[in-house]
């Protein structure tokens, strides 16, 4: 295997309780749990941890609380080998904290609460500069203040980092900020909100991609969960199928989606070659419970795309 990827990630930092239960509650309703488990996790962490799985060198850039969750998620990712040099700890917020229900179908819903993951700062990004000029791919997400995100993605320009942006959870981004991204992967509700069309059908779909490359983002990728994603380029649209597997828990499927993406972009492959391979990420995620317990190994992934036909194994490709 080759030397893999410089990633820097930007982004937020959680402490994930996740529940399971047969379905979701109305208002009002109590539902009972069959059992729990306790993580760390938030869109940076996970797809930081998930990237470094994948023999991707990561860094992340983040900010969590004096507090105990705080000091799980530093020896989490220490575990990992995800470099922390970056990571401030705030003496006045409380760590992020994530409430995830999981039914019997494997969908989840999330309820988040950003503690101090709000409290990243310009001058957080200032100090880890030489980093961002350096690295091969800059990951960046919408769980963290906007401000830090753009000053990371005008620093990454400097040198010659793909910057990429999964703007999850939806939420509004400037048109200047759409402008310095080479890379921008909404899922459908997240397109919507970004262009305000109807991304409900494929066709809906390709008409929100055309659009968010008129707003000047370099490529699009727009996620469609069990029917792959669409990706877009150079006045390209290309369909690229999804990986079908019976999932256990998707929760996590999209920010491993994220690190397959950005493993493959740093080690050079191209954008179809490496959307292709971040469908196949995101699907063996479902196989396992939770979100950053169920990010693949290299390993493991090598594993599954030897049950699949067609496909060759990037990560060991010289």
């Amino acid at each position: 295997m080759t030397t893999g990827p410089r990633i820097v990630v930007v982004g937020s930092c959680n402490m994930d309780i996740s529940t399971w239960i047969e379905r979701f509650p109305g208002p009002g309703e109590t539902v009972f749990s069959t059992h729990y488990l306790m993580g760390m996790g938030g869109k940076g962490a996970n797809q930081a941890v998930g990237a470094q799985l994948l023999g991707s060198h990561v860094s992340i850039l983040a900010c969590v609380g004096e507090d105990v969750f705080g000091q799980r998620m530093l020896d989490t990712l220490a575990s990992y080998g995800v470099s922390d040099e970056y990571i401030r700890v705030d003496h006045d917020a409380g760590s992020g904290l994530a409430i995830i229900l999981v039914d019997d179908e494997g969908e989840n819903v999330i309820a988040v609460t950003p503690g101090a993951n709000m409290c990243l700062r310009e001058a957080d990004i200032d100090a880890a500069a030489d980093l961002l000029r350096t690295a091969d791919v800059v990951l960046t997400q919408l769980e963290v203040p906007i401000e830090p995100t753009e000053r990371a993605l005008d620093i990454a320009r400097e040198g010659a980092a793909l910057c990429v942006l999964n703007p999850a959870p939806a939420a509004p981004v400037p048109d200047r900020v759409l402008e310095k991204v080479d890379v921008l992967t909404p899922n459908q509700s997240e397109a919507r909100l970004l262009t305000g069309l109807a991304t409900d059908t494929l066709d809906g779909a390709r008409d929100a991609g055309e659009a968010l490359l008129a707003k000047g983002a370099g490529s699009v990728i727009i996620t469609l969960g069990a029917q792959g994603a669409l990706l877009f380029w150079e006045g390209v649209c290309e369909h690229m199928p999804p990986v079908e597997v019976d999932p256990v828990d998707t929760t996590g499927a999209g920010d491993a989606f994220m690190a397959g993406l950005a493993t493959c972009l740093g080690r050079g492959l191209s954008l179809r070659e490496s959307t292709r391979f971040a469908n196949v990420v995101g699907a063996l995620s479902t196989q396992k419970p939770g979100a950053m317990p169920s990010m693949p190994t290299a390993d493991e992934l090598s594993a599954f795309l030897r049950t699949l036909a067609d496909y060759d194994d990037p990560l060991a490709t010289p």
